[in-house]
């Protein structure tokens, strides 16, 4: 039997050969046992799926089992957003959620995520306890199926209501129909259907959609909003007579911005500009996080606010525990995930997007104006991630290389500090840095680099290349 293990973001695994009904039961039972341990089972658990290949079956044989062991569940009706059932974890004072989705994964994958009582993803010493959980269950043996005899009650719930009525909390609607602003929003045929398009019209926006119907294929693509997977977005806001367009991931945890004319919004674009409206706007005050590779403009801004950085390893796991346990007034990663205070510490796409609304109807600007703006006032970075693939020879002795690798200088730039949170994280003078990360999966290297200019950023990515024989 292959190994189940949770990465950067739950289980994952192919369908019909890793993802099956019977790990998944596997992995519940592993669940019930973490929370009977840890006094949290009588609280019961919420479960939601999203809308990939048999995500309600899955969900279903995970309530099953829960319930077959006196854990009371909370089954959403239909397909939900991974921040919802993060949400609905706080509004049903649960012990925790299991979410079956693969996020922006291909569409053959699904997978098994825990979300632990305070409603954000599980920390590593939580997974492991679970990953243990399951080995001892493998090596005894044990019966997954549900035993006979009483069960707890499943009740099938449904937390739009109390999600929206929370968002208003966090979002100024009012402003948004005020502005009478004009979006396109495409969900991606994932779980996010029918929560941001309708909180739009719920505010007074006029909403144009696309891709709001289930299709476990996605298209044909994957359900991540990149520039390159919104190019029928981009046209939609090109075309007009949408302002702004708004799209979400397969679990509607991740976010994609499109602006007027149909530029693509990158996360390390519109963090700082987030933080920007944040502080000067809606007043808010409190340590900023932001994972090793995403931009340090967030650092500048900062330091000129007088608000401390929070500096974590990639994964939202990080970020949340500093929302959670900090107050953070904004957490963000490169890779399309924040929060900010006041709500769950788990990524939502969907407050972004109502946020990016809320912004361009406050303000009266695109979002690439209010960009220059912040340029203008803490100064231009520019960021890039460069994906190397090797072999998985090559990749050993890279990492090698890695291990000892601190030059004098890269691309004419003056080393000034190592950092190895996450990867090797280069500092350079002038604000430059640059991040050289294996995957953990593949044999593949990610390099993350910023700095004043396209052409420096490049040039720097080239030395690291040259220099680690990539």
């Amino acid at each position: 039997m292959r190994k189940i293990s949770f990465g950067t973001d739950g289980w994952r695994g192919i369908l019909a050969e890793d993802f099956t009904f019977d790990n998944v039961r596997l992995v519940a039972a592993a669940v019930a046992q973490y929370l009977a341990a840890r006094g949290l089972a009588e609280r019961g658990v919420v479960v939601g799926y999203d809308t990939r290949f048999l995500s309600e079956r899955f969900a279903a044989a995970v309530a099953e089992v829960l319930a077959g062991r006196g854990i009371s569940v909370f089954l959403t009706g239909r397909a939900t957003p991974t921040p919802v059932v993060a949400f609905a974890v706080k509004l049903y004072r649960a012990g925790g959620a299991v979410m079956l989705t693969a996020s922006h994964n291909p569409p053959e994958y699904n997978g098994f995520k825990f979300i632990p009582e305070y409603a954000g993803p599980a920390l590593p010493h939580i997974t492991g306890e679970i990953e243990a959980n399951i080995r001892k269950l493998q090596e005894a043996g044990a019966e997954i199926a549900p035993p006979g005899g009483e069960k707890a009650p499943v009740t099938t719930i449904d937390p739009y209501d109390a999600y929206a009525c929370h968002l208003a909390t966090l979002v100024d609607m009012g402003a948004i129909g005020r502005a009478g602003l004009k979006v396109a929003v495409d969900p991606m045929y994932g779980a996010g259907t029918g929560y941001l398009e309708e909180l739009l019209k719920q505010a007074g926006a006029s909403v144009e959609v696309l891709h709001n119907h289930r299709d476990p294929l996605f298209g044909g693509t994957l359900p991540e909003p990149t520039a390159k997977s919104l190019g029928g977005l981009r046209e939609a806001v090109a075309k007009g007579p949408a302002q702004l367009g708004l799209a979400l991931d397969g679990d509607a945890d991740r976010f994609g911005l499109v602006d007027s004319g149909g530029d693509f919004v990158t996360p390390n674009q519109f963090l700082p500009v987030l933080l920007y409206h944040l502080i000067t706007v809606k007043g808010l005050r409190g340590p900023v996080a932001r994972t090793v590779a995403t931009t340090h403009l967030l650092d500048r801004m900062a330091e000129r606010h007088g608000l401390r950085l929070v500096e974590t390893p990639v994964g939202f796991k990080y970020v949340g525990q500093c929302l959670a346990e900090e107050g953070a007034v904004l957490g963000g990663e490169e890779s399309g995930g924040l929060s900010v205070k006041g709500h769950v510490p788990e990524k939502d796409g969907i407050l972004a997007g109502l946020l990016a609304a809320e912004m361009a109807a406050v303000h009266g600007k695109s979002l690439k104006e209010l960009l220059e703006q912040v340029y203008r006032e803490y100064g231009r970075l520019y960021s890039e991630r460069l994906d190397v693939h090797t072999s998985p020879a090559e990749k050993e002795r890279v990492l090698e290389v890695l291990k000892g690798f601190e030059p004098e200088a890269l691309a004419g730039r003056k080393v000034t500090g190592r950092v190895t949170k996450d990867g090797v994280k280069l500092l350079l003078e002038g604000d430059a840095w640059v991040l050289i990360r294996p995957s953990g999966t593949e044999p593949l290297f990610r390099i993350y680099a910023e700095a004043g200019s396209a052409g420096e950023v490049k040039a720097v990515q080239a030395d690291v290349l040259r220099q680690t024989g990539l």
